[in-house]
């Protein structure tokens, strides 16, 4: 019993021990820029970084000169398809996860540790109609040339309409798709987003598995400092 009892200790102190190194690691890699030179431009195209505290998304307008996403992801792949929508909220993560964890509380230990080690993913497509920047939801500026990469990036992660399974998403204006890419530690949803916005030619951090990390370079709109 003793020696189990060593055993035990000795493996969860090494667990602690790697979830310190992650951490630490994920502190410093965040802080390494992209794109270093990069500035908010004035005017152009104003997207929105949203997060829920644990994971990120790329809030772009539903249509603009450079690109129209009806034809991707179309209102009509969701339930409340009649609302005049404006925007399309997109993220890249672990199939199990989004699939079967409809909040923080109902992902378990199998999965969690599923898609650490290796996952199969899914875009997750949320409609929006004039959303509010806030806090959780933070206006970027762009130049239409930087839009552009952004989109093209986005688009690479699309799998065709008739090639693609469609999953019914949390609430009445979002929906899943299935997409490329392999989820794990070192490729999370948080690090799909700053990649994404680093392709684009936006600073962002190197290494950004945690929310934090991908936040932490997108300021907060004034009236939500304010509040």
């Amino acid at each position: 019993m003793k020696r189990a009892a060593r055993v035990g200790a000795w493996a969860l102190a090494v667990l602690i021990g790697l979830f310190v190194l992650f951490l630490m690691a994920a502190w410093i890699g965040s802080a390494i820029p992209r794109n270093s030179g990069w500035t908010e431009p004035d005017s152009g195209i104003e997207i929105m970084i949203e997060t829920n505290g644990v994971h990120t998304a790329i809030v772009m307008p539903l249509v603009t000169p450079q690109k129209d996403w009806r034809a991707d992801f179309p209102a009509g792949d969701v339930n409340d398809f009649q609302r005049p929508y404006t925007h399309v909220s997109v993220s890249w993560g672990e199939r199990e996860v989004f699939l079967n964890t409809p909040t923080w509380a109902d992902i378990t230990v199998s999965t969690a540790i599923g898609a650490i080690i290796s996952g199969d993913s899914l875009l997750h497509v949320a409609h929006y109609v004039r959303p509010a920047p806030g806090a959780d939801l933070r206006p970027l500026v762009i130049s239409p040339s930087q839009y552009a990469r952004l989109v093209a990036a986005v688009e690479r992660q699309i799998v065709p309409p008739d090639k693609r399974t469609l999953y019914h998403g949390y609430f009445g204006n979002d929906v899943f798709y299935d997409a490329p890419g392999t989820y794990h530690l070192g490729n999370t949803c948080n690090q799909w987003t700053s990649d994404t916005l680093a392709t684009a030619g936006i600073r962002v951090g190197l290494w950004t598995p945690l929310e934090g990390g991908v936040m932490k370079w997108i300021p907060e709109p004034l009236q939500a400092g304010s509040r």
